[in-house]
């Protein structure tokens, strides 16, 4: 994946690439030197420096370094201004373009009538004007695309974690240096104490420390051992180890990022929509406003006074910085999202987040750990021992990925239990597991299938269990019940912070989960969540959302896998998933695809990073649309000539400045967004 340039955000910015920075770069510094002989020869309109007056060789070398500044210097405009209007739609590229033309050619015009066609009366050039006008809009644009290069360097920051090279292991131990672009999955290299980790995969040799700030947004150190997974970029401590490449470079972590990034970046959001109706609109006002403003003094005072002013309205209006308006705070925020581990998919619905009334969220994995110890397992059936119980579940979860399995698989090694193989193992969403063992069928499943089967169990165990705040699971064989056991699980450390700042907010939480109603109720109550709902399937979530969205804008936060069809259905749909698993890629089509933002990290306090991202991103927005075409609600009357009358009027070199400082003003408010 080629990242070297990234897409702009709006079509006048298409092809800011390094080499026509460098262009811009040169001809600012061109105009900027041949402006200083224009201003020291030639008078600014209205201001005579060192009282110079000009004469006719005087007035040549002015007209062929203005012609210079005009045809060499302004041809970035011109080209801009070619591509709008191909597009059909005229905007600031138009407008600079339109404004520095008129003044080349009225100046021209001045040179003739005044040394050529001899009118009596001495006509004002824009000399002065037209190279300051382009100095000023080739900084402004140098400093545009600086901004838009350093806010949206999150995806090259991104390409440069992966090293140029990797130690490939062959079958004799021995390593030899190949390009990363050459690994392939199966590969083992080696990575050295130090090194960046070229790949994602598994660690089949060694143990080390691992810093994967680049998921967590934590610069802290990992243990990592035999079969864990590690992440390409991630920085190795201080030991050696071997891992197997189990993602090409395409489907790598660090790659669906920038692919996320890439999208973000490049999508239009409402508000971005509305800044463009809003350069339309201005654009055509600004002409409007000019050809009147003419008229109306070239029938009062004359062409030699019109012009400026038509002149001034149409260099003052540019929108300039309200095309920058909304792509820089965009680039910025995506860019900070990403570094601290929220990879943002949809802009446009982050903008919901102000009106959200309800967040709907998951137990398992987003408010608790998802790390389940098994406190309690037994046999209601004396052909079997509580072991046997312990060693059949043990064989149905060893093939699942669902949290549960890793406190009965954690057990049954801890008790030394010999796991069965299984055959023909089922997982079904919500439901439990079924598989066979040794010819015989035997099901895990859920209290809800239990009673929806009619199948009889002991209510009195089941509800000493569950009120302990363990989910239960039912052994089934042969439709009857031989076997329960009990797994608690603990609530994540920010998840009561989480749930605290929501109500703040004026979002009211509500928990939804799969388990029985008295594991929710004791986490709840322990939250402060008033609102839960128990005993779902993945169905049963999504027609939540769609009930309580009826009543206002929701926020669904899940795992991304059982949880997707709620996550697409929401209006703000966050999965919480695990960096590794992503890396590796455990859910991550499914969760990528169905939210519209992805923490990585799975701690629930990054939600609340993100909703103040969010609502710090809209403010700057906002701010920035005032900055970018607010101005002109003062500006355009001024340039137009409404305080003529009493001497005031506001000069094409003053317009420039007025739309040069909006734009850095812009530029600067968007890259002080913080997280």
């Amino acid at each position: 994946m080629d990242h070297s340039s990234m897409k702009m955000n709006n079509d006048e910015h298409n092809g800011h690439s390094s080499n026509h920075m460098k262009s811009m770069n040169k001809k600012f510094w061109i105009a900027l030197i041949l402006t200083i002989p224009i201003i020291l020869l030639e008078p600014l309109h209205g201001f005579e420096l060192f009282n110079n007056k000009p004469n006719i060789f005087s007035e040549i070398i002015v007209l062929i370094l203005g012609s210079i500044i005009y045809f060499y210097c302004g041809e970035p405009f011109f080209q801009g201004a070619k591509s709008e209007f191909k597009n059909k739609k005229p905007g600031m590229m138009s407008l600079i373009t339109l404004g520095i033309t008129v003044a080349y050619f009225y100046s021209i015009y001045a040179f003739l009538a005044n040394n050529v066609l001899e009118i009596t009366s001495h006509i004002n050039n824009f000399w002065g004007e037209l190279a300051t006008l382009i100095d000023i809009m080739l900084l402004g644009h140098l400093i545009e695309m600086r901004s838009i290069s350093a806010s949206g360097s999150a995806v090259d920051a991104l390409a440069k974690l992966l090293p140029d090279n990797a130690e490939l292991v062959d079958s004799k131990g021995g390593t030899k240096s190949i390009p990363i672009n050459q690994i392939k999955v199966s590969d083992v290299l080696r990575v050295k104490p130090g090194e960046k980790v070229p790949a994602d995969g598994l660690i089949v040799k060694g143990a080390t420390s691992i810093n994967e700030s680049l998921v967590t947004g934590e610069s802290k150190l990992i243990n990592k051992g035999i079969n864990d997974k590690v992440i390409g970029g991630s920085i190795n401590g201080n030991g050696t180890f071997e891992l197997k490449v189990t993602q090409n470079k395409q489907n790598s972590y660090l790659s669906k990022v920038m692919h996320l990034i890439d999208n973000a970046q490049g999508s239009k959001t409402v508000t971005q929509n509305l800044a463009n109706r809003i350069a339309g609109y201005l654009f055509y006002a600004a002409l409007i406003i000019a050809i009147l403003a003419f008229i109306y003094w070239i029938a009062t005072k004359g062409i030699n006074f019109a012009l400026p002013i038509a002149v001034t309205v149409l260099i003052t209006a540019c929108p300039h910085a309200l095309g920058l308006a909304i792509p820089l705070v965009i680039s910025r925020s995506t860019g900070i999202a990403a570094k601290n581990g929220l990879l943002i998919r949809n802009q446009d619905s982050l903008e919901k987040s102000n009106k959200l009334k309800y967040a709907l969220l998951d137990k398992t994995g987003t408010l608790t750990q998802g790390q389940f110890v098994l406190n309690y397992y037994h046999s209601f059936n004396p052909q079997f021992t509580d072991l046997d119980i312990l060693s059949i579940a043990a064989g149905l979860e060893k093939q699942s990925n669902h949290p549960l399995a890793k406190g009965v698989l954690a057990k049954a090694s801890e008790q030394s239990v010999e796991i069965p193989d299984v055959s023909d193992v089922q997982q079904k969403s919500g439901i439990g597991l079924s598989g066979t063992i040794n010819n015989q069928k035997y099901q895990l499943v859920s209290i809800n299938y239990v009673i929806q089967k009619s199948i009889e169990y002991d209510p009195s165990v089941f509800n000493d269990v569950s009120n302990q705040g363990n989910s239960v699971s039912f052994l089934i064989q042969n439709n009857q019940v031989i076997g329960m056991i009990g797994e608690g699980d603990q609530i994540k450390e920010n998840s009561p912070e989480l749930i605290s700042y929501l109500k703040q907010m004026g979002i009211k939480p509500v928990m939804l989960t799969g388990d029985n109603a008295n594991v929710a109720q004791s986490i709840a109550n322990r939250l402060g969540i008033t609102d839960y709902q128990a005993g779902l399937l993945p169905e049963d979530k999504e027609k939540l959302v769609v009930k309580f969205q009826e009543q206002g804008e929701v926020l669904f936060i899940g795992d991304g896998v059982n949880d997707a069809p709620s996550l697409s259905r929401a209006n703000l749909g966050i999965a919480i998933g695990s960096g590794t698993d992503i890396a590796i890629g455990s859910g991550t089509d499914i969760a990528i695809e169905s939210a519209d933002v992805v923490l990585v990290n799975s701690d629930p306090k990054s939600v609340i990073s993100l909703l103040k991202l969010t609502k710090k991103a809209r403010n700057k927005m906002v701010q920035n649309l005032w900055w970018g075409a607010g101005y002109n609600i003062v500006a355009l009357p001024l340039a137009a000539g409404i305080l003529a009358p009493i001497g005031i009027i506001l000069s094409p070199m003053a317009g420039a400045i007025l739309m040069s400082i909006s734009t850095i003003i812009v530029a600067v408010n968007a890259m002080t967004l913080k997280i």
